[in-house]
């Protein structure tokens, strides 16, 4: 699959790390300590001289322990000097408590038989008590060590509590006028490296609910339409997703679809198979009617066989479509496949087609069960992984003409089922010249190259979204970058993917699963897959999605092989074309038909993705033309 957009994570880690300090203001203070019991009682403090403080800082403190070492005052362990505050020395009169206990015994105390049960006695008495000495003495943040006793000089007064609260506070505040409040995305930045950063779409939401007055209660119908969908799994899938939408254009009743059995992976399955077909008819009931079967008194008519013009408007299917229904009451549309224009339709029409593919087309029951055990597997130990379209198969080499680093036996062998295929109309095809063009699927090398110039390292877990890729050594190159490969086939047990094995379809819906819910989506070629899970990803929130550059890519590797360039100056380049192909935000780019402008499944904005910051502005602008308006009506 192909993120098709570019899919910004632009993580700055350097700069994060500095942003999480707020601004650099650094104030160097000296170490303070506070009594905290001040609080309960500084509303009763005498006027004290403000040029005190009853913060001790260190340089005051190793002045004070020195005078008091000078000094021949007695250093008792309390304050000795006067005291001219209101402390409540708890802790200190306890002290002396236990001093006055040990003096009250007679000088024959200690001596006799009673000396080791007196000691004793007050040894336990002294245990009990320290305990409710330790308390207070901690809460008041008092060091009882004679080394943080201060003696007159160092006494600090209480005076200036509320002045110092109120400064503090103050720092406080302007440091919360400094430092605003963290975004989100920035604490994101700061947790997760630069190479899994999905991209800022934070100003975007989903926008395909259903208005209470679009749904639809008209139980008459123009006539059914029988689909058949065409091409593997994603071409089937967006197919179908345009047909119900044709299905409201044409006011008819959709019939469940048909699968392809006839694609170049032959695989039988229908849509119950692949699909949760209760799911999607009731997802849909509001919207268009939906029937399993055509009814009896129509089963047995042959339908009129039509394939639908391609990237057709609403108008082609009302004014061409509509009467051919009415007159013959069943149509069956041989192909689905871009049968619907990526522009210019009703905004409910596109809502449409993104309420069947995002909500109502929905994998069976074994298939999500199976995608959900692999992903966790993938995930194990919360490790992120990237999900890989390796589009570097049999079918898509031998179509596109494409052989670089093949054997000349390979190559002869894609020619030759390029020429079996018959509706394929190109069949003399220069590969070296398409390649330089960007019109070839990446090797597996050339994949490898382009994951670690991004910067992801070896022990990245890789999946690989394809099925088997050609060539006898091809993943030799990418295996020696990248060790840690997986894919359906080596993550699931035998056991498990028995019941998938015959069926493609299948498997692809599987490998779809796993690439949605990657942490980073890149793809090889802009083929159906890609198309529709950089799509979804987009619609999910914008889920990092690389779209690689390819014409610049094959450019550079062949540099780099050449010698031209060194490693450092090909990886500053490759991020450098990437840094806005990430998968972020922007609006499906027109082209100058149909056929050459941007898929709207592989970008469903606008559409079924709206802005905010546009709307706001819209908003503005009404308000302005509604006040002008009415201010000259004054």
């Amino acid at each position: 699959m192909s993120s098709g957009a570019p899919l910004n994570s632009n993580n700055n880690d350097d700069d994060d790390s500095n942003s999480t300090t707020g601004g650099n203001i650094s104030v160097q203070k000296p170490t303070r300590r506070r009594i905290a019991d001040f609080i309960d009682h500084v509303d009763k403090l005498p006027n004290i001289p403000s040029d005190y403080s009853y913060y001790i800082s260190d340089e005051e403190e190793s002045n004070s322990i020195n005078n008091a070492n000078n000094s021949s005052s007695s250093f008792n362990g309390s304050f000795s000097g006067p005291h001219d505050h209101f402390h409540n020395h708890q802790g200190v009169r306890c002290h002396r408590a236990l001093r006055r206990k040990l003096c009250a015994f007679p000088p024959d105390a200690c001596r006799g038989k009673n000396m080791v049960r007196k000691v004793t006695v007050v040894l336990m008495f002294m245990a009990v008590v320290s305990v409710f000495v330790k308390a207070p003495v901690l809460s008041n943040r008092f060091d009882v060590s004679s080394k943080s006793r201060v003696r007159d000089k160092g006494l600090v007064l209480a005076r200036m509590f509320k002045d110092d609260w109120a400064f503090s506070q103050s720092v406080v505040a302007e440091d919360n006028k400094q430092e605003p409040s963290m975004p989100i995305r920035v604490l994101e930045k700061i947790s997760t490296p630069e190479i899994w950063m999905k991209p800022n779409s934070d100003n975007y939401y989903q926008c395909i609910a259903r208005p209470k007055s679009q749904i639809s209660n008209n139980k008459k119908t123009n006539g059914y339409i029988v689909v058949h969908a065409n091409g593997g799994l994603n071409q089937m899938r967006t197919g179908i997703c345009d047909m119900v939408a044709v299905a409201k254009i044409m006011n008819a009743t959709l019939v469940l679809p048909l699968l392809d059995h006839e694609s170049f992976w032959t695989d039988p399955s229908d849509f119950k198979d692949i699909f949760d077909w209760r799911h999607f008819m009731n997802v849909l009931k509001d919207d268009v009617n939906i029937v399993e079967y055509l009814p009896t008194r129509y089963a047995r008519k042959k339908p009129l066989l039509k394939a639908p013009v391609s990237w057709s408007k609403a108008s082609y299917y009302r004014n061409e479509m509509v009467p051919l229904l009415k007159k013959h009451k069943v149509i069956k549309f041989s192909h689905t496949d871009s049968r619907l224009a990526n522009n210019g339709l009703a905004g409910s029409i596109q809502r449409l087609r993104c309420r069947a593919n995002y909500e109502a087309l929905r994998y069976s029951k074994d298939i999500e069960d199976l995608g959900k055990i692999l992903v966790d597997r993938l995930r194990n130990n919360s490790e992120p992984y990237v999900a890989l379209h390796l589009r570097y198969e049999k079918d898509m080499l031998a179509f596109t003409g494409c052989s670089h680093n093949l054997t000349a036996e390979e190559a002869e062998d894609l020619r030759v089922m390029r020429y079996n295929v018959k509706h394929w109309k190109e069949k003399e095809i220069d590969g070296i010249k398409r390649r330089l063009q960007g019109g070839c699927p990446m090797s597996p090398r050339e994949a490898a190259l382009f994951l670690k110039a991004l910067g992801y390292p070896s022990t990245t877990t890789i999946y690989i979204v394809a099925g088997e890729i050609y060539g006898s050594s091809s993943m030799a190159a990418f295996r020696e970058e990248f060790p840690n490969v997986f894919s359906h086939s080596t993550l699931a047990t035998e056991e498990e993917l028995e019941p998938f094995k015959p069926y493609q379809n299948r498997l692809a819906a599987l490998d779809y699963l796993v690439a949605l819910e990657s942490d980073v989506f890149v793809h090889t070629y802009d083929g159906n897959m890609a198309k529709a899970v950089q799509g979804h990803r987009r619609f999910e929130g914008f889920r990092k999605s690389i779209n690689p550059d390819k014409q610049n890519i094959v450019r550079l590797i062949d540099q780099l092989d050449e010698g031209a360039i060194s490693w450092e100056e090909f990886s500053s380049e490759v991020k450098s074309l990437h840094s806005d192909r990430l998968g972020g935000p922007y609006l499906r780019q027109p082209g100058e038909s149909p056929r050459l402008e941007e898929n709207f499944y592989a970008n469903p904005f606008p559409g079924c993705i709206c802005d905010r910051s546009q709307e706001r502005v819209a908003g503005l602008k009404l308000d302005e033309r509604l006040s002008s308006r009415a201010a000259s009506k004054k």
